[in-house]
Order: C-alpha cells, then structure tokens, then sequence
C-alpha cells in the first residue's frame, strides 16, 4: 500500500485516495499520522535526536569536518575488490 510523505497508509487507487481526502476534508474520518509517542518513543529523546546533530556540527571546526568528508567520499569511491 502506497505512504505518504510522512508514512501514513493511503488507498493505492486514485479514486479511493480521492474518497478519503474526502473524508477528512469534510471531517467524516481523522486522518492517521504516526507520531513519536504513538510508535512507542520517548518524546523527550526525540527532541534530544532530532537537535543531536545540529549541535555536534557547531562544535566541530571546519577542519575537522573536512577530513570527515574526504574520508566519506574516498570509502564512497573506492572499489570493491578482494581486499575491500
């Protein structure tokens, strides 16, 4: 079954992805978004993942961040051969 942006189930035919927006337009159905706490997690330690990583790049120095990026673009381009 075809997701939507946010990996809600949708119908996989047009006209029953057109009768449900229907519904939820006219306020006949809820529409069904998965959230954090619906899927089981902790809404504290989502908020901490999701600024994770924009706190560890303030911190890093641009140098650092480079080596980083050559060393990710070498692994992306090297060949896979016997000794890889």
């Amino acid at each position: 079954m075809p997701k939507g942006p946010r990996g809600e189930k949708r119908p996989a035919d047009v006209i029953g992805a057109a009768v449900k927006i229907a519904k939820i337009a006219t306020g006949e159905i809820e529409e069904d978004i998965a959230t954090p706490e619906k899927e089981g997690k902790d809404p504290a330690a989502v908020s901490m993942g999701k600024r994770g990583g924009k706190a560890r790049a303030e911190k890093m120095t641009a140098e650092r961040r480079a080596e980083i990026a050559k060393l990710a673009a070498s692994r992306r381009w090297r060949t896979k051969g016997p000794s890889n």
